[in-house]
């Protein structure tokens, strides 16, 4: 990914909902002017929710999903419709599609209460206008629109642009803590678990902030950090490190420079450190046979020394002393049930929507399950968890 380019997680995600057979797909084709979906007469053609990313004026970069019909039926349907109500953890605007023919439904009822409640705007269209002798007005929230004829379709982009937000408020993984000029020193290091050829999407984006925030980006791997850092008039900034790092990068970085983590500044961009942080206290009071899920946004092939999966299990058992049990999910598996658990340890959440990352420190909040990030535990288990927050200070004062 170029780094002129929108994240996937940081598009609105904008989902199509509805019963089979509304024209949802057909709609979602009418609305991107792409054959995103297939159409059929038959019931139930879209079996697993369908996602694209695109440009969609004009609403600007966003990730369109289509979902299967919400009343399937069977136990693959009850599947599909589980998969379905899934997306409306991630979803930042929902369209339901009806058929105008029909009419509102309880199905549609039920799920308008579900986007009230987890506060997903949302607009209803009202396809297949064009089998209605006489077309009613529609309300404030909805539209009557007809996919074969593309009638009212710009109209229904207008819509859904008018619903979205905009906030004044800009967001910064670290530009807000930097000044210009400030030189940030980036440790990046290169392992078997390193894509070949390119860096990781928290790293491009850490970089860009601090160019936009017009601040210089040093970058280097563990292994030449000693050299840079000597090698600088100055002492930099901040060093920002790959988590697995912190610990020998900590032993490194002189202690009067502020030191976090990628993973700690996109716990805060997503919203979620003061609650990690919190969560962090946990491991000081896990007994033998407690279980810990540890979660990461993506998927990626496992390799001998993950950190999620090997490197973190370890520091977390050489810190506790307990035996403890591990289970690991990965992408867009979250467990419903949660009251297993003792702890849950999640990424920094790149790969996954601000709104998603804190449904998830929702769910576990409201299971009475404490939550933490990979950066907050690894700093914990290695002893400079104070140090690592430094740069937040009301963060920091809570620890006081």
């Amino acid at each position: 990914m170029g780094l002129n380019e929108t994240a996937s997680a940081d598009r609105l995600h904008i989902g199509f909902f509805g019963k089979r057979n509304a024209g949802k797909s057909s709609l979602c084709n009418a609305v991107t002017g792409q054959e995103l979906s297939v159409v059929s007469d038959v019931r139930g053609t879209t079996t697993d929710p369908v996602r694209k990313a695109m440009e969609l004026l004009p609403l600007g970069p966003v990730v369109i999903i289509d979902t299967p019909g919400l009343d399937d039926e069977g136990e693959l349907g009850a599947l599909r419709v589980k998969r379905t109500r899934q997306v409306l953890n991630y979803v930042d605007l929902a369209v339901l599609t009806v058929d105008a023919t029909v009419g509102m439904t309880e199905p549609e009822r039920e799920l308008c209460e579900i986007f009230k409640n987890k506060n997903i705007p949302y607009v209803i269209a009202y396809n297949k206008s064009d089998l209605l002798a006489t077309v009613p007005q529609a309300s404030e929230n909805e539209i009557y629109v007809s996919a074969r004829d593309g009638v009212n379709i710009n109209e229904l982009k207008d819509k859904m642009a008018a619903l979205v937000k905009a906030s004044d408020e800009q967001k910064f993984i670290v530009g807000d803590l930097i000044e210009p000029n400030d030189k940030i020193v980036l440790v990046v290091p290169i392992d078997k678990a390193a894509p070949k050829g390119r860096l990781i999407l928290p790293q491009q984006q850490t970089i860009r902030d601090i160019l936009d925030s017009g601040a210089t980006a040093l970058v280097c791997r563990d292994t030449e950090l000693s050299e840079l850092l000597a090698s600088l008039p100055q002492k930099p900034r901040m060093v920002i490190t790959d988590s697995q790092a912190f610990g020998k990068v900590s032993k490194i970085v002189p202690r009067d420079v502020e030191l976090t983590s990628f993973s700690i500044l996109f716990a805060r961009y997503k919203g979620n450190l003061r609650e990690a942080v919190r969560g962090a206290a946990m491991l000081d009071k896990l007994q033998d046979g407690d279980k810990i899920l540890i979660s990461e946004g993506c998927t990626h092939h496992r390799q001998c020394g993950d950190i999620g999966t090997v490197k973190l299990p370890k520091w977390i058992g050489d810190y506790t002393g307990k035996k403890l049990d591990f289970e690991f999910t990965s992408g867009r598996d979250f467990p419903d049930d949660l009251s297993n658990y003792a702890l849950v340890i999640h990424c920094g959440g790149c790969m996954l929507t601000e709104r998603e990352m804190q449904y998830r420190a929702r769910h576990a909040s409201d299971s009475g399950i404490p939550m933490s990030n990979y950066g907050i535990i690894i700093a914990h288990t290695h002893g400079i968890l104070r140090r690592s927050l430094e740069p937040f200070k009301d963060i920091l004062n809570e620890l006081n």
